[in-house]
This record gives C-alpha cells, structure tokens and sequence, in this order.
C-alpha cells in the first residue's frame, strides 16, 4: 500500500468535517464561518471524538497562504477611489466609533483584571466589523438599496484601512512595550511613506502591464500574473518589515483599480474559498473548549460590550455628522458584530507571544454570538427607531430634524482651503516619489552597478547622475509647478496682505527641494566632487529645464489614465446616501419579463404611480440622461432611480417581477446628485423651475427642494425659487459643477 503525506490526510479530515458542519449551517442559516470554526474544533487536538490532524505545522503554514488570499480578495473590493467616493459621513462615522471602541476594549479589559497587552488587543479585536456578516444578512433581508446601507458599506471601507493599519501598529507596540514611542513614531512614519509609495508605484505599473500584454491575457494567464503580483508584493512587504497581510492587502487595492479587476475576483473565488476555509478551521484548532466554559463570563461581558458599543456609538456618530434618526440606528444595529478581522488580530497576538491563551479563544466566540444576533438586530432596529421617536419630546425631535438638515447643506470652500490642500498633495506626492528614487538607488541601483558595471567610488558618482535623472521632473513639480493659476491670481490681486503666504508656501517648496537635493548628494558624492556636480547640474538643468514640464506632464497622464481605468462603480455605490430624506440613488436592470418593457416612460407615469424620478437609461455604450417622457424601456436597459425605500420597493415589481439580484454597476459614472445653495450667487431667485432652464443648462432634474425646514419631493415645475432654499439636482455632474462654477464667478463680477 503506498504511503500518503500527512498533509494529504490532514486535508482530507479538515475538508471532510467542514463540509459537514458547513452543509449543517447553511441548512440553519447561519454564516459558513461559524461551521468551519466548528469543524476546527472536532478535528483540533482539544476534542478527542473525531480524528485529529497530525501535522499542526503544516496546516497553519496553509493558513497563513488563507490570510494572505484573503486580504488580497479583500483588497479587490477595495479601490483607492472608493475611500474617496466614501464620504464623510461614513468617514467620520467610522473614526468616531473605531475610536471609541478601541478605548471601550481597553477599559473593558482592564476591568476584567487582565494585562496592558490583552487589553490594548481586546481593543483591536472589538472596534472592527464582519464584512462578509453584513453582506449575507443585507442580501437575505433584501435591504442592499435602502440608504443607510450605503453608510454601512462607507464605513466598512474604512475599518477595513484601520484594521491592516492596526496590525502594523500591533506588531510594532509588541516589540517595543510602549505606545507613545519613538519605535511607534517611526513605524507610522514608515508605514506612511511606504504606502505612497506602493500606491503611487502600482498604479503607475501594474495598469500599463497588463494592458501591454492584454493580447495574451487569458483567464488562465490572468490569475496566474494576478498571484505572482500579489505574492511578490508580499516578499517585498515582508523584507522591510511589514506583515504579509498589508502586502497582500495593497497589491489587491492596486488591481482593483485596473478593468480586470471582476475577473480576477471571479478567477479568485475558487481559490479564496478553498485556503479560507482552511484558516477559519485552523482558527476553531485553536479553541479549547474547557476555556470557553471557564471564561462564559467575560465572553457575555465582551458580546455585551460589542452589541451595545457598536450600536450606541455608530448611532451617535451618524447623528454627530448629521444623518437622520432612522438612519443613524439602522446603521448603528446593522455593525454590531465581530469577525475575520479580529481573527486575524487574535492570532498576531498570539504568534508574538504578547497575548494570554484565552483571548483567542474568546475573541472567536464572540464573533459566533454576535454573528447569530446581526440579522435579529438589524431587523429591530425599525421598531426600536419608531420607540425612540416616541420617547422624543417635538422640541428634541426638532432640534434632530433642523441640525440634520443643517448638515448637510452645502458650503462654500474657500480659495485658501483649494490652494492649501493642492500644495500639501504636490508635496506629500513628489516628496514621497523622489525619496523612493533616492532609498531605491542607494539600497538595490548603487550595489548592483558596483558588481555589474564599475567599481566604487565610480559606482557612486554613476547612481547619484542617474538618480538626479529620474528625479529631476518630481523636483521641477515640487518647487516650480504652478498650482491652481485662477485662486493664485485671484488671491494675489485681491489683497496685498496674502502676497506674505502665498510666497511663503513657494519658499517652503523651494527648501524642501533643496532638502532633497542635498540629501542626495550627500548620498552619493564626496566634499571634493561637489562644485562639478553643482556644474553639472545648473548646466542641466539650463539645457533640461524646459523640457521637464512636458516629461512631468506625461507622467502625470499616465498616471491618471491608470488610476481611472476602472469605469464601473463597486457594489456598495446603490445604496450611497444623497438626500437629506429618505430618497436615495439605485440602479435596476430591466428584465424581458418586466411588465414596463416596451412602455414608454410617460405611459408608466412612475413620478405618478410611485413617486420615483428616472436620472438616466443606459443602453449599450450609450447612456441618456434625464430621459423625456416618450423614451422606452427595452431589455436590457440599466436605469438611475431615485426614490425613498418604499418607493423602491414599490417599484420593484415593475422592474424586477421574478426576484432578482439588483445590479450595483453603471457605466454611467458622469451621474450625480448634488445639492446647490439658493443664496446671492444663484441667478434665478423668484423664477420657477421650467423658466430657469436649469434642465437645459444641466441636463438635470431637481428631485427636491428643501424649505425652511419642509421639505419638497418631486416638486412641480411651476414652483419658484426663494432665497435659503436647498436644491437637489440629479443628472451631468460636470454640467451641473459648471453651473456652480458660472454662479459664483458672476457673484464675484
């Protein structure tokens, strides 16, 4: 009989208990994660009725590949856009209870009797969300186009970024004992430049590599090059010192940003499901039973303290950044759990050896009970919103009703506000690009050209040329480049007294330039070679200087056909809030059996029957917006809608009579919702709708008007415009930017 590896039968004991715990789940309709941590658990040297796996080693090695394939997929979902498109009402919501969830944990541990590290790390462990929770009670619920969803995935996105910041922060405060130190100071500071770095290299790269080779490009090939990419950005991490989950993480945000990104992750799925499921099952190995019997106590403490931290604190932080009630509860009830994340925290706390035995252990059983509680939660949390209004005087009511609206209204940004953040980006970004050059040069270039090429000091003086070569066009950006000409102008003729800034930012450009350049020399050329490196230099720069700008400028191109390569949006984009009301953005996709195929849109009279506005129809490569009133709907047609849940719940049926996944992607990225002021800048104060021409002028339509305090939907086309009015107009985002730009320059006329 021919003798098999213990990993053969390992994995034959590991896949065949999932499989029947996870056929068991899902007959119960609980998370798949719950039943692989419970195979773990039959087959983990803890639990003697079931065969045991004989090579722990082994297994964990093959879990730690689950880790990195799932930050990877993770990183997929996450594209450097999307924290931009998040907002800062997700943003802020997400820094205020990740802050005090953090500190809750802490406390929480501390109360418990427990050591500074395991408290530090109970912390970590309850501030971060399951993703993968979320997501299948949202879809078994049938909630994905309601608004606060949109808020829920927003904040999602960033616990995700904390959460790998988290363990970068962790590890280093393992090693050096202290949080306030000059070890975490300069592990954040690494970590920060590192990141641009990675970031501002992989989408320069990796996009123009892959569409170099997409002639040869094959599932096959594509999953391969997508692996390798992300196992090399994983050594590569790893060799300056960060976690192989952060490498993982940015190589998938990296490729999210590319056209191939759909395929990768459906490429991936297999993959993913395989390894992850055999780290959920090495995480239930972990578990002694006797622990979780011994600590019931502090496990109901802990789910205790993430039901009710998560629900209160996120509750407070969307009503802080101006969401509704209903809203703020329905988002602050849908995140009170724990999941693969604190898994992962868990077990860096326990591979470092700065964790006590029984964190682990109750970190994955609070994941289990929090997991079971998120659908029942989610689903009180409407009856709860209609108590807590009950309890609410109309003074309070008021209060919340008027500080909302309040919130949301539009305000100016100033010149000042432009100016500032465009040259803070130009530095960070050219700062970070040339030190890059300069650390690349002195730690690969520099070693290789002196065994290749020539030997040292000749060696030193050849980098150091070359180095100044491929930094020259980021040192002409930073000092020279001109920011924003229109505000700089404006802002140097209209008073003397801001010439004194404005050329101190200049000067401060220059001197960090001059930093750099220094930094450089004293890198790669002795005290006697310097005046002919000056020399050179000028000569260079007189013969070079004018043709630095156009280089830059190539750069910068390519950059940017990189980063907006990706034109469809990501699954979180239908339930992204908008309106100050109920009413918010989704997108539908018109079946043959639609009972509105072939109407016309005035024949179905939606704005009538279900109080819903059509934004655009796109059919093919063509998108319309704002369709009139005899456009129909053909098969296939993908439609912009906006209306409140009900409404589209409503109308569904329309759309969707067999019940069916809605799409989450558009072509339509040029479609918007925006809110426009009624102050002394908006020309058409006391005209009504249809005689502004704003439809026109915008090819957008106002689907509400807030009014001291009352809000519009749909309004009539006869209605006037006061002044303090809140306009909501759907349709051409460039359009109706441009509008808002001819308003205030008039005003400034």
């Amino acid at each position: 009989m021919a003798h098999l590896p213990n990993l053969i039968i390992d994995l034959a004991i590991i896949l065949g208990t999932a499989a029947v715990t996870t056929l068991l789940f899902k007959w119960l309709k609980q998370p798949l994660v719950l039943g692989y941590i419970l195979a773990g658990v039959l087959v983990g040297p803890k639990f003697s009725l079931f065969p045991t796996i004989s090579d722990p080693a082994t297994i964990r090695i093959w879990a730690d590949i689950g880790v990195i394939v799932l930050l990877f997929s993770l990183g997929l979902e996450f594209n450097i856009k999307k924290l931009v498109k998040v907002g800062g009402t997700a943003s802020m919501t997400g820094v205020i209870e990740i802050s005090a969830m953090v500190l809750l944990g802490y406390l929480t541990g501390m109360c418990l009797g427990w050591s500074t590290m395991d408290s530090i790390f109970l912390g970590g462990i309850v501030c971060i969300s399951s993703t993968t929770i979320i997501i299948r009670a949202f879809d078994e619920l049938g909630i994905k186009t309601q608004q606060f969803a949109g808020i829920v995935f927003g904040i999602l996105v960033i616990e995700d970024i904390v959460a790998v910041l988290l363990l970068v922060l962790l590890s280093t405060l393992a090693v050096s004992k202290q949080f306030f130190s000059a070890e975490m100071l300069v592990a954040i500071m690494k970590l920060a430049f590192f990141l641009v770095i990675w970031f501002l290299g992989g989408i320069f790269l990796v996009p123009s590599l892959l569409r170099s080779g997409r002639k040869f490009i094959t599932d096959e090939t594509l999953l391969i090059i997508s692996l390798a990419l992300c196992l090399l950005m994983v050594v590569f991490a790893t060799s300056v010192g960060f976690s192989p989950a952060l490498g993982a993480f940015i190589m998938g945000s990296i490729l999210a940003g590319t056209i191939y990104a759909e395929r990768i992750e459906h490429l991936l799925t297999s993959i993913k499901d395989l390894f992850g499921a055999v780290f959920f099952v090495s995480v239930g190995m972990l578990i002694d039973p006797a622990l979780l019997v011994e600590y019931a106590g502090p496990i109901a403490i802990v789910t205790l303290v993430v039901i009710l931290g998560k629900s209160i604190f996120v509750t407070l932080g969307a009503l802080v950044v101006g969401q509704p009630l209903k809203q703020s509860i329905q988002t602050g009830m849908s995140l009170a759990q724990i999941g693969e994340f604190s898994f992962i925290i868990a077990t860096l706390g326990l591979n470092l050896k700065v964790t006590s035995g029984f964190l682990y252990p109750i970190a994955v059983a609070v994941s289990a009970l929090t997991a079971f509680t998120t659908p029942y939660m989610i689903k009180a949390s409407g009856p709860l919103c209609t108590w807590v209004e009950s309890k609410l005087s109309p003074r309070t009511k008021l209060f919340l009703t008027a500080y909302s609206s309040g919130a949301q209204t539009i305000g100016s940004v100033s010149d000042w506000y432009q100016l500032l953040r465009e040259h803070i980006q130009i530095i960070i970004v050219n700062t970070a690009v040339i030190l890059g050059i300069i650390l690349l040069a002195s730690r690969w270039l520099m070693p290789l050209v002196s065994a290749e090429i020539i030997s040292s000091p000749g060696a030193d003086i050849l980098t150091g040329f070359l180095s100044i070569l491929l930094m020259a066009p980021f040192l002409w950006a930073l000092v020279l480049k001109r920011i924003n000409r229109p505000v700089y102008t404006r802002l140097w003729t209209e008073r003397r007294a801001y010439r004194g800034p404005l050329v101190t930012l200049a000067i401060a450009r220059g001197v960090i330039g001059l930093g750099l350049v220094l930094l450089l020399l004293q890198q790669f050329f002795s005290v006697s070679l310097l005046l002919f490196v000056v020399v050179v230099l000028t000569g260079g720069w007189l013969v070079l200087g004018k043709r630095l700008p156009l280089i830059y400028e190539l750069i910068e191109k390519r950059f940017l056909v990189n980063l907006n390569s990706r034109q469809i949006y990501q699954e979180n984009r239908m339930g992204r809030n908008l309106l100050p009301w109920d009413a918010h953005l989704s997108y539908f996709e018109v079946n043959a059996e639609s009972p509105g195929v072939g109407s016309t849109l005035a024949e179905l009279a939606l704005r009538e029957k279900y109080g819903v506005n059509v934004i655009s129809i796109a059919r093919g490569s063509v998108t319309m917006l704002v369709p009139g009133r005899n456009e129909r709907l053909f098969p296939g047609d993908k439609i912009a809608v906006i209306g409140t849940d009900k409404q589209l719940e409503h109308f569904i049926s329309l759309i969707e009579p067999a019940k069916k996944e809605k799409v989450q992607t558009t072509t339509a990225q040029e479609i918007s919702l925006q809110k426009i002021a009624v102050d002394e800048s908006f020309p058409y104060i006391d005209q009504s709708i249809r005689n502004s021409g704003i439809r026109e002028k915008t090819q957008g339509l106002i689907v509400g008007i807030e009014r001291k305090g009352t809000r519009i939907l749909n309004p009539d086309s006869t209605t006037f415009f006061l002044p303090g009015d809140v306009i909501w107009l759907a349709g051409n985002t460039k359009l109706i930017k441009e509008f808002q730009r001819e308003n205030r320059l008039r005003t400034m006329q």
